[in-house]
């Protein structure tokens, strides 16, 4: 009864600090959701542009974003180490800039190389511009996940996930007023999106940092060992998201040359299944955060039972979404389409994307923990084995060998998740073993 009563303690503490960030997580799906919507209200076309557009940048952005996400379990330890940690404000901010310089100079080089990729040369135009554009708010997006992580290590998370709220109702006004031409401007369309999408990160980036200034006395402060260590643990991260993004997005490649059915099922699943996610993930950040300042206090009780704690929180959360997805798939996929030929291929998936859901809650909440324990090579490696040499492989054999097409993906799916998760969970338990608790 103890043991219960302890662990209760250590979950209503992760979800304290967990419950704003899952509203921030919430309102940057939001953002993208905006897009759409908006998007979709002007052309297909411009639709159809800003979505092959966001294919491409999307995997450029959360490769940066996962090298900044070392940055709130790297201070965590140094915090729990006793170490002061003010002083890698302006190190942390050097870092999201080089990162954001790095980004955008890559989007500007893979813009020549659109006309060679098979897309509608009717799009090409737009996207071009779009993804242009786009570059530059690499700056702003980068300086506010940065802060964002910095602010987490103090397990400051109000503000900052606050004003992931504010700028969806923002950035949707922007995108109102620059792709139909408010107030006397000229309609843009897809280059509208991408000025909204600039102004929009720049302007909440620089909210964010004027707070920290309130907070934080600036200090001239270099340490190179900084910058490897957050490359030590963010490469793995980064890497691990490229793996898993990458998966999905050579599935809707796969699927779209079949037929744009197959693809728009894929993405109503895809959206579906990361809604319900970011719920786990902001769990994650807050187990990272916690694990992160036991293990540099060298607390290995608390590194424990805040990493059970966390894993059945995420767990149980996911559990009841499954439930969700498997009794009543029909009102989800209804949420966005009710197209016969869509329901059809999308009901039975969910099925699957129940079982999936659990483990995926599992993964994530374990690779929290591993970002406390700085040993992200473990999840990095865990990715590229389950979805790029068990999970895809098998999920092509059975989409066009059995022609099974889309649910035979989804099957390779749910089977490298559910992998990745038992190699995770082993490996953590065997390193919990040679763990002494005093």
């Amino acid at each position: 009864m103890a043991n219960v009563v302890a662990y209760a303690k250590y979950m209503k503490e992760l979800f304290k600090l967990a419950s704003p960030m899952i509203v921030g997580s919430l309102g940057i799906i939001l953002i993208g959701a905006g897009d759409v919507f908006v998007a979709a209200r002007y052309s297909t076309n411009t639709l159809a542009a800003i979505g092959i557009a966001n294919s491409i940048l999307i995997c450029i952005f959360l490769f940066g974003m996962g090298l900044l996400a070392s940055v709130s379990p790297l201070l965590s330890n140094f915090r729990g180490a006793r170490s002061n940690i003010k002083k890698y404000f302006l190190p942390t901010i050097n870092f999201s800039m080089l990162l954001a310089l790095l980004s955008s100079i890559l989007i500007l080089l893979f813009i020549p190389l659109l006309c060679n990729l098979g897309f509608d040369p009717i799009l090409i135009p737009a996207i071009k511009r779009y993804m242009f554009i786009c570059s530059f708010s690499t700056f702003g997006a980068y300086l506010q996940i940065a802060l964002k992580e910095y602010l987490q290590a103090f397990e400051i998370v109000l503000f900052p996930n606050f004003l992931n709220i504010v700028s969806v109702f923002v950035h949707l006004f922007l995108d109102f007023v620059f792709v139909f031409g408010w107030f006397g401007l000229p309609a843009m369309g897809a280059v509208g999106l991408a000025v909204a999408t600039v102004l929009s990160r720049t302007l909440f980036g620089l909210i964010l940092l004027l707070y920290c200034l309130k907070l934080i006395k600036v200090r001239k402060y270099k340490d190179f060992g900084y910058f490897v260590k957050l490359l030590k643990i963010g490469f793995p991260i980064a890497t691990a998201i490229l793996f898993e993004v990458l998966a999905f997005n050579v599935i809707t490649i796969f699927m779209g040359r079949v037929s744009g059915v197959y693809a728009a099922s894929h993405n109503i699943l895809i959206t579906l299944t990361t809604a319900t996610f970011m719920i786990p993930v902001a769990i994650s950040n807050a187990i990272a955060v916690k694990v992160g300042f036991a293990n540099g206090a060298c607390n290995y009780k608390d590194v424990k039972r805040y990493s059970l704690a966390g894993i059945v929180v995420s767990m149980g959360f996911m559990a009841i979404c499954s439930v969700g997805f498997i009794f009543f798939p029909i009102f989800f996929v209804n949420i966005f389409t009710q197209d016969p030929a869509l329901v059809k291929i999308c009901v039975p998936i969910l099925f699957l994307a129940g079982f999936f859901q659990i483990f995926d809650g599992l993964q994530v909440s374990l690779g929290g923990v591993f970002k406390g324990l700085k040993s992200t090579n473990i999840v990095m490696f865990g990715n590229l084995v389950a979805y790029w040499l068990i999970g895809l492989p098998l999920g092509f054999v059975l989409a066009f060998k059995y022609k099974m097409y889309l649910y035979g993906f989804w099957i390779g799916l749910t089977v490298s998740i559910f992998l990745l998760s038992i190699i995770l969970l082993i490996i953590l338990f065997n390193k919990f073993k040679t763990i002494e608790v005093p």
